[in-house]
C-alpha cells in the first residue's frame, strides 16, 4: 500500500482460523488501511489446510502456534514497508479465535519482556512453548475429560449453571485435561496458559496479558456470575491450574460472524444457561451477558458445496439460490462434514418432501437445501435460548458470506426479519479497533454506543419475501423433527 497521511488512529487484530488480519481506523471511526496474512496461502511450509491440522483420529484439530507468530512478523513487516506511520497509533484490541490455547514454556515471560525489534518474532520466542500445537476450537477430541467435568460438578446442567455452558469438547478447560494426562511433562513446564486473544496481546505487551471475562466464559473455568474462576471446575482438569492462568479480568481492562464458523449472538440481560449454547460475559457492559450458538460448519461446508456443485464458482452456486423456489420444494438438508457442535451430529442427510432420505439432490437443490438448513438451524436453536422474532427485530450479519446478497436473502426469509451488513468483511477487526477507541475512554464510565457513535450505521441489505413466513414456519417444523431423527441415527456409541 502507498504511504498514509499521518492521523491518530487504533488498530484492530483479528487472529482468527484462518488468518491474520490488521485494520486501522481513524477518530472518525474511517478504515484506512487493512491488511492480512493467510496461513494457508502465505505460510505454506506449515502445510495447514484451512489454518488447522486434522489429525488421523478425524477429532484432534491444532495449529502451530509458531505461524502464528511469524504471522505477525509478516504483517507488521508489510505495515512497516507501505510507510505506516505506528507513532500516531494511540491504542491497539484484538479477537482471538476462541477456546484456543498457548502453552508458555517457564522462562517465556522473561523473554518477553527482553524482545528486541532487531530480531523476528519467531527467531526470539522459537523455543518459548511447551506445546507447539495448540488446540484449536475445532477440536473434538476430550468427550472423556468433558464427562469427567460434569461429574465432579454434579452434571451437565450443574456445570452450565456454574460457567454459561455445559462441558463442550472445544472448552479450554478440557483441552487442558487433556493436555495434563497425555502429556504431564509438557503440563509441568507450562508457566502460563493463555488463549488465542491473551497471547497475542502478551505479543503486544512484552509481558504475559490477563485472560478477559468475555473470553474467559468459553473455558468451562469461569465462574459466570462473580467471574472468579470455579475452584471445583479448575481441580477437575489439572493440578497448579489457576497459578498458570492468572487472574481473570473485565473484558475494558487497559491491555465479536458468517465466518470459518458460523455464530449467532443474542444480547441477554439475565443469563438462562442451558445444556445448549453458551452464555459467556458481556464484553462490552458488564452488566449484562451474551448467548452464542457457535455451528462448525460454516463458511467451509459452502466452500466445499461451491466447489462440488457450482464449479467453485460463488456466481453459479447465487444463481441456484435465485432460480429455486423458497422452502427447495420441500426438500431439506443436513450438511456436517465435521462433527457439529450445535446438534452434535455428522454427515450428510438429505429428506425429499415425503420424509424418505435420498442419496443426492439435484445440483441446484443441494445449495439451497445447504444455505436453508444452516439458517433453519441457527434459528431453531436460539428460540431454545429464548430468542423470538418480534416486529422491530433485526440481523446484523457480519463476515465473508455476509457480502453475498443471495445467502443474506435466505437468512432473511428463514428468520422473517430484515438483514443488514457493515460494508466491510473485516468486522471482527474494526469491532477490535472500536473496542480499543473505547478502551482509551476507560474510568470514564463511557457507555460502547458513545464511544462509536460516529460508526457508520449498518446498511439495509436484504428484508423477507412475502409469503417467506408461511413457507418456513412448517419447514422449520419438519427440519426439527429430522433433526431429532438423525441425530438418534448418528449418536455416538458412549452416549
Amino acid at each position: 500500500m502507498a504511504e498514509h497521511t499521518a492521523r491518530h488512529c487504533c488498530l484492530g487484530w483479528d487472529f482468527s482460523t484462518q488468518q491474520v488480519k490488521v485494520v486501522a481506523v481513524d477518530a472518525e471511526l474511517n478504515v484506512f488501511y487493512e491488511d492480512s496474512v493467510h496461513f494457508d496461502r502465505d505460510l505454506p511450509e506449515f502445510r495447514t489446510q484451512g489454518g488447522v491440522h486434522v489429525h488421523e483420529d478425524g477429532l484432534t484439530v491444532t495449529s502451530p502456534v509458531l505461524m502464528w507468530v511469524q504471522a505477525l512478523d509478516i504483517i507488521l513487516e508489510k505495515m512497516k514497508a507501505s510507510g505506516f506511520d505506528f507513532s500516531q497509533v494511540l491504542a491497539l484490541s484484538g479477537a482471538g479465535q476462541q477456546h484456543g490455547s498457548v502453552y508458555w514454556k517457564a522462562g517465556a515471560n522473561q523473554v518477553l519482556m527482553s524482545l528486541t525489534p532487531d530480531l523476528l518474532l519467531r527467531e526470539q520466542l522459537q523455543a518459548c512453548f511447551s506445546i507447539s500445537d495448540s488446540p484449536v476450537w475445532m477440536d473434538s477430541s476430550t468427550t472423556a475429560q468433558c464427562r469427567q467435568l460434569e461429574a465432579t460438578v454434579g452434571g451437565a446442567q450443574a456445570l452450565s449453571s456454574l460457567t454459561g455452558s455445559r462441558a463442550y469438547e472445544r472448552f479450554t478447560g478440557n483441552q487442558i485435561a487433556k493436555i495434563y494426562q497425555k502429556n504431564p511433562e509438557a503440563y509441568s513446564r507450562t508457566e502460563r496458559i493463555s488463549l488465542v486473544s491473551s497471547f497475542a496481546a502478551s505479543l503486544f505487551l512484552g509481558s504475559y496479558s490477563p485472560i478477559d471475562h468475555s473470553d474467559g466464559s468459553g473455558m468451562n473455568l469461569l465462574q459466570i456470575q462473580d467471574k472468579v474462576w470455579s475452584q471445583a471446575c479448575l481441580g477437575a482438569c489439572a493440578p497448579g491450574l489457576e497459578e498458570k492462568l492468572g487472574q481473570p479480568v473485565p473484558s475494558c481492562s487497559v491491555v465479536v460472524s458468517l465466518g470459518t464458523s458460523d455464530t449467532l449472538f443474542l444480547w441477554l440481560q439475565e443469563p438462562m444457561p442451558a445444556l445448549e449454547g453458551h452464555i459467556f460475559c458481556n464484553p462490552v457492559d458488564p452488566q449484562h451477558y451474551m448467548a452464542l450458538l457457535c455451528f462448525k460448519n460454516g463458511s467451509l461446508m459452502r466452500e466445499k458445496i461451491r466447489d462440488e456443485s457450482a464449479s467453485r464458482s460463488w456466481s453459479e452456486f447465487s444463481k441456484a439460490l435465485r432460480s429455486t423456489e423458497l422452502g427447495n420444494g420441500g426438500n431439506l438438508g443436513f450438511y456436517f462434514d465435521v462433527m457439529e457442535i450445535t446438534p452434535e451430529i455428522i454427515g450428510r442427510h438429505r429428506f425429499n418432501a415425503e420424509n424418505h432420505e435420498v442419496s443426492a439432490f439435484p445440483w441446484d437443490v443441494e445449495i439451497r437445501a445447504l444455505i436453508e438448513g444452516q439458517f433453519m438451524a441457527k434459528k431453531i436453536h436460539a428460540e431454545g435460548l429464548g430468542y423470538r422474532v418480534m416486529p422491530k427485530t433485526k440481523i446484523l450479519a457480519t463476515g465473508g458470506a455476509s457480502h453475498n446478497k443471495d445467502i443474506l436473502q435466505v437468512l432473511a426469509d428463514v428468520f422473517g426479519a430484515p438483514v443488514y451488513v457493515i460494508d466491510t468483511a473485516n468486522s471482527a477487526c474494526v469491532g477490535s479497533a472500536y473496542r480499543a477507541f473505547h478502551g482509551l475512554a476507560a474510568g470514564t464510565n463511557m457507555p460502547f454506543s458513545e464511544a462509536v457513535k460516529l460508526a457508520p450505521n449498518p446498511r439495509l441489505a436484504a428484508t423477507p419475501t412475502p409469503g417467506a413466513f408461511q413457507v418456513y414456519e412448517a419447514l422449520l417444523q419438519r427440519y426439527a423433527v429430522l433433526e431429532q431423527r438423525v441425530l438418534t441415527q448418528t449418536r455416538r456409541p458412549s452416549e
